[in-house]
């Protein structure tokens, strides 16, 4: 008998890269222009062992890159990447999804759109840029495997979850 291991899945494979608390804020803080090691360590609460880890495996993945800004003695800032920078409308979610069903009271930080607007980040399909929902996708494949056409597919639970 053969045991599956866990399903193949993007989701994972990007916690493994910053799906954890102090490499969340850490790219808070270099987005908002902070990019030198103690003010990180300032803004974030992390302490200085756990903050050299995870700033070290955002580098090592290619999410931020460390650039010497002093050679006596040497010292590093943090910016970042193409995939860094892909990685901001996650964040605006994140922080979206926080002021709506986590935050009590007004938002501690918001943003202005540059159309003027206080910004409200949302999805949209790159084809059609209509707002993308649950109910309006369908897996196509999942963990690798082909999914049949049609909401009752064997595997693939329907938006309603039946």
């Amino acid at each position: 008998m053969t045991v599956a291991g866990p399903r193949p899945c993007s989701i994972a494979n990007s916690l493994a890269v910053i799906g954890e608390r102090w490499s969340l804020l850490a790219l808070r803080e270099v987005f908002f222009g902070v990019r030198r090691f103690d003010r990180i360590a300032a803004n974030t609460g992390a302490s200085r062992d756990i903050l050299t880890a995870r700033l070290k495996k955002l580098v090592e993945n290619g999410v931020l890159a460390k650039e010497l800004y002093q050679a006596h003695p040497p010292r590093y800032e943090y910016t970042l990447t193409e995939a860094g920078l892909a990685l901001h409308p996650v964040l605006l979610a994140l922080k979206e999804w926080g002021d709506r069903y986590v935050t009590e009271g007004e938002p501690p930080t918001v943003f202005r759109h540059d159309c003027g607007a206080v910004l409200h980040p949302r999805t949209v399909c790159d084809a059609c840029s209509r707002p993308v929902s649950p109910d309006g996708t369908r897996a196509v494949r999942i963990g690798g495997v082909p999914q049949h056409s049609g909401a009752d597919a064997p595997g693939v639970p329907s938006p309603t979850g039946t």
